[in-house]
């Protein structure tokens, strides 16, 4: 099982160049965490794919061991795991989300 969700994850990951897993939707996020991380991806203004964790709990569990990070929302740009909600915040108010973001 562990290897079809860790497929199916590469795939999502992969797939879109800015990715986010989190609790809920941007538009109801059900965490506040996952709240303040699509709000800020938002203002970067870039289009980014959401996975709403709280629906799969195969992929609530999965995304912990694929990225090796206990919480979530987790952010993903072009494959790569960025970080969770602290991270994304740190980034976004040095700029160094925006330049990520930008060459993605």
């Amino acid at each position: 099982m562990a290897q079809d969700i860790f497929q199916r994850i590469k795939e999502q990951v992969e797939q879109d160049d800015i990715v986010l897993y989190m609790k809920g939707t941007p538009a109801l996020p059900q965490c506040g965490f996952s709240q303040v991380t699509s709000e800020i991806l938002k203002r970067t203004g870039k289009p980014f794919q959401t996975y709403d964790v709280l629906q799969d709990p195969e992929l609530r569990e999965g995304i912990k061991q694929f990225s090796e990070w206990p919480t979530i929302p987790q952010l993903y740009v072009r494959g790569e795991f960025v970080g969770g909600c602290d991270i994304i915040r740190s980034m976004y108010e040095d700029g160094q989300l925006e330049t990520l973001v930008n060459a993605a």
